[in-house]
């Protein structure tokens, strides 16, 4: 019969590489990891992987097996975490997932509050996903997803909590710098710096430049956002952040926020979770919180 501990030794296995490392990782015997694997192989008709040298690499059953496990193990988790967490008195870690490079600057202005608050949770963020943002939501591996493009989907549920507008940075000494707006056709001439993220997820290609046919002279990527803004001080470039982001560095930086558009293009932070479950109270309480972050940037 297949069970949970055969699927964690796949994982581990599959981390790992080797019979000793996985066996440590899971605080076993080699010769008790094997048993477990032989008889699991026996039931299933089938090896679940081959020796390559001393690593081992799993066959065509090991990789259905790992693909069981990445979706499992993580529900096991998250549901022994949940119970812990209940019968402890709300002990635990909040794992939170970015889809959004500049909310990090947000983020914190929530998560210094939530930690005074709530001493005995820990915060982890992550922004690295195997199966994107949705994926790790959906698989148990994040606890909510912050980003201001929200997918809607059955299992989800969304809420905006942090309302701002996106605009175009430039230095002072910019020509558009004076202007209310610039219209799309304004940036042909210019080299755009953005975050390392696929253009048609960029709002200033995707709301503003695409709908007008209009292009820019060259799009380069930086991922800080710091040197970033540092490029566009410098007259390197022009960039499109948010506002508010914009004016926290104004005071150190010669730099100017411009109207993308005579209407402006206005976004929201969302916070994504898991409908239909139950949830800690400090889950519910760092929306609560992230709600309030207006009177904060």
């Amino acid at each position: 019969m297949l069970e949970r501990h055969h699927l964690a030794i796949i994982h581990a296995v599959d981390k790992h590489g080797t019979l000793t490392e996985a066996a440590n990782a899971l605080f076993l015997t080699q010769s008790a990891l094997s048993h477990g694997i032989k008889k699991l192989e026996g039931y299933l008709g089938a090896p679940v992987w081959q020796k390559d040298g001393r690593r081992l690499r799993l066959t065509q059953a090991g990789q259905g097996l790992l693909n069981l496990a990445n979706r499992v193990l993580p529900q096991f988790e998250h549901t022994e975490q949940l119970i812990e967490q209940i019968a402890q008195g709300q002990r635990g870690t909040l794992r939170i997932g970015m889809e959004c490079h500049p909310c990090y600057q947000w983020l914190l202005k929530v998560v210094s509050p939530f930690l005074m608050e709530y001493p005995d949770v820990d915060v982890d963020v992550r922004q690295a996903f195997q199966f994107g943002g949705l994926g790790a939501l959906l698989g148990y591996d994040i606890d909510m997803l912050i980003t201001p493009d929200p997918l809607f989907q059955k299992g989800l549920e969304y809420l905006p909590v942090f309302e701002y507008e996106h605009v175009l940075v430039v230095p002072e000494s910019h020509p558009t710098a004076k202007q209310g707006y610039v219209s799309p056709q304004d940036l042909s001439n210019e080299v755009l710096i953005t975050y390392p993220v696929e253009a048609s997820r960029l709002d200033i290609f995707s709301q503003f430049l695409t709908p007008a046919g209009a292009g820019v002279k060259k799009h380069r990527t930086i991922e800080t956002t710091e040197i970033m803004l540092q490029m566009v001080s410098a007259g390197r470039g022009v960039s499109a952040l948010p506002k508010w982001l914009v004016e926290q560095h104004q005071n150190t930086l010669p730099i100017m926020p411009v109207r993308l558009g005579e209407k402006g293009i206005f976004k929201d932070i969302h916070v994504g979770f898991r409908a239909g479950e139950t949830r800690p109270d400090y889950l519910s309480a760092f929306i609560d919180m992230a709600k309030q972050t207006h009177h904060l940037v």
